[in-house]
């Protein structure tokens, strides 16, 4: 199964914390307030992970004392708390391994095009920075759990980014739990009786994998909550357009709906519409899946449309009332909301695609919330 090891590189000096962390790097639109915000705080993890100069950035935080070098391997065990619940997970260096080994296994296509960023960064820094967000079936909530009554955290702070990210509000605690004590060989062993499903940040470790590191930097919990990705479309042809052929009922609200139905806003009001079939296999039966099979040939869209922002841009469940506005201000014709992928369909498309990789999750299916702060732990890899 998959084997790990304690982080060693450099970490934020527990003062500012709370200032050099940062959301992933890919829910950092250009041009956006959340971009703006970040690039005006000199400490920011930004500057590293987007910035022009990512080693003259990593030099300089290392210089004022932002970053410290932290040169003993230790597990992070991370909790985030926020008002609908908490999650619990570890962070750690876990072995990088191909595909094809069923070690570390993957719900979605990767494209080498789409890590050239990512392996410029960590060449120029010798540093993996974002975590893989993994989910793991190993036991390890109870040994999580001794870490944090064993000893005081070591951050514990609210993350603040101007109401701009929705990692907004949520407390952050952080335990070290150095790999050469007790609790830190029982994790050890704990964690290398599984294998890792990759929930977030395929790209990032498709990037370790062309990087030809020996370790990657992930983030691993047993627990997840998926949110419905959403998304906005403008199509070649208008919801107007088409609405007459579909089978659509009125409703009151825009909201999530049930499975295998849509609920669509326009400016002419609220609908829902059910699939119409729901075939059985893992990837067909997905409501993300049907949508595409369903609606999208009627609106005059293609699958290689679905990444073009002037069709296209997604939002989490908890963003209802921002997809409404981008449709009254006209930005897009239709806010589709789906329900949320299951944990289960997850894993059942992932286990699938150990036998058939080619079987996997369409675009935008999945969202993890809440996200996992970047700048916690940077990571000083090795390569093979």
């Amino acid at each position: 199964m998959v084997a790990t090891i304690g982080l060693a590189g450099l970490r934020p000096d527990p003062t500012r914390v709370s200032r050099i962390a940062s959301p992933p790097y890919d829910v950092i639109k250009p041009g956006t307030a959340l971009e703006e915000l970040l690039g005006r705080e000199p400490s920011s993890l930004y500057h590293i992970i987007l910035g022009p100069e990512p080693e003259a950035a990593r030099d300089r935080l290392l210089a004022d004392g932002s970053l410290i070098e932290d040169a003993e391997p230790a597990y992070y065990v991370y909790e985030q708390a926020w008002a609908e619940g908490r999650r619990t997970g570890v962070f750690a260096a876990a072995e990088v391994s191909p595909y094809e080994a069923k070690q570390i296994i993957r719900h979605e296509k990767t494209f080498d095009e789409k890590v050239k960023g990512r392996i410029a960064m960590r060449r120029a820094t010798g540093l993996h920075i974002g975590p893989v967000f993994v989910l793991t079936r190993a036991p390890i909530a109870s040994i999580l759990d001794r870490a944090k009554r064993e000893a005081d955290p070591v951050y514990d702070f609210t993350s603040r980014f101007g109401g701009f990210s929705e990692l907004e509000g949520i407390q952050n605690k952080v335990w070290r739990v150095a790999e050469a004590s007790e609790t830190g060989r029982v994790l050890q062993a704990a964690l290398g009786t599984e294998p890792f499903y990759i929930a977030d940040g395929h790209h990032r470790y498709h990037a370790s994998l062309l990087n030809e590191q020996t370790h990657f930097l992930c983030y691993v919990t047993e627990e997840a909550v998926i949110q419905a990705y959403n998304r906005v479309i403008n199509g070649v042809r208008t919801f107007s357009e088409i609405a007459g052929d579909l089978p659509l009922r009125r409703v009151d609200s825009f909201r999530t709906p049930k499975k295998h139905s849509f609920c669509i806003y326009t400016k002419d009001g609220c609908f829902e519409l059910d699939a119409q079939e729901v075939p059985n296999d893992v990837v067909g039966r997905l409501d993300c899946a049907i949508l595409e099979r369903e609606l999208y040939p009627k609106l005059g869209l293609t699958h290689d449309m679905v990444v073009d922002p002037a069709r296209f841009d997604y939002y989490s469940e908890s963003a209802l009332e921002e997809m409404k506005a981008a449709v009254d201000r006209g930005d897009y014709d239709m806010a589709i909301a789906l329900h949320p992928v299951s944990l289960d369909e997850l894993m059942a498309v992932a286990d699938a695609g150990l036998e058939d990789p080619e079987v996997v999750m369409p675009e935008k299916s999945t969202f993890f919330q809440p996200k996992v702060l970047s700048g916690l732990s940077l990571y000083r890899f090795t390569k093979k």
